[in-house]
């Protein structure tokens, strides 16, 4: 009788990054999670593929470099065609189980979200407060806080311990109260372009707006020109970047198949 070999008893998986039309091809050099990190293949069914790459199932995943293998992977890949990326750590029996589980029962409905995506891609929009310049704007709009502040200072730090704790506790609701202001106002600029305009949660306690948009790739230097004209209003009292293409990661819910 043939032996068979259990899940626990393999010594590699097939780690699945996401999915793409399956007319894709990967660049010979792609490379992936893994120490070292191991090369791309695709794995094709129908109208479908997915990108993939061996992966040792005694090696734990979540290394820092594991996960930034897997977000510039696909981020590549969104450069050039639609994709939809899987969650960090979605590892499958095999190529076969990635075709059976994955790409066959859910053919139809992956193909369409495929096509929603056609010449689009992620962009991430993050502003950051100058501090400086944000305190300046609460002391001048809050008289009552410029004056606590005063009070602070010549008091010893054990006697204006609560006074300190309420003073940050007033300038963070004035910080928050002014990012939601700040973000809306970047979304009204941006929605022109796209009515796919996620707002993420800040990362920070400085944070004046962190966006991300999915739009056209056409259309990037019309968001770029945007982005640009909104800075240049806020000189001086938010730097703000933009980073993309990306893949949507914040469009796509993006599974991790059963392994």
């Amino acid at each position: 009788m043939a032996s068979t070999t259990t899940r626990s008893e393999q010594k590699t998986g097939t780690y699945v990054y996401g999915v793409v039309p399956a007319d894709v091809e990967v660049a010979e050099d792609a490379r992936g999670v893994g120490d070292p990190p191991a090369p791309v293949k695709v794995v094709r069914h129908g109208e479908l593929a997915a990108l993939v790459s061996d992966v040792a199932l005694d090696r734990p995943l979540g290394r820092p470099d594991d996960l930034v293998a897997h977000e510039q992977l696909l981020d590549a890949t969104a450069a050039e065609v639609p994709v939809l990326p899987f969650r960090f750590g979605a590892v499958l029996a095999n190529a076969e189980a990635v075709t059976e589980e994955l790409l066959t029962p859910h053919h139809d409905e992956l193909v369409e979200a495929l096509k929603e995506l056609e010449e689009r891609a992620e962009f991430v929009v993050k502003g950051r407060y100058v501090e400086q310049a944000v305190i300046r704007e609460v002391l001048d709009e809050n008289p009552q806080v410029a004056q606590l502040r005063d009070e602070i200072k010549e008091q010893p730090e054990e006697v204006s311990q609560a006074a300190r704790i309420q003073l940050g506790e007033i300038v963070n609701q004035a910080i928050n109260a002014k990012r939601e202001a700040d973000t809306q106002a970047l979304v009204v600029v941006l929605q022109p372009l796209t009515d796919f305009v996620v707002v993420r949660d800040p990362s920070h306690e400085l944070d004046a707006a962190h966006l991300a948009v999915l739009i056209e790739t056409e259309r990037q230097d019309e968001l770029q020109e945007a982005v640009d004209e909104f800075a240049q209003e806020h000189e001086g009292r938010i730097e703000l970047g933009l980073r993309g293409p990306l893949a949507p990661w914040d469009f796509v819910a993006a599974a991790k198949p059963e392994g």
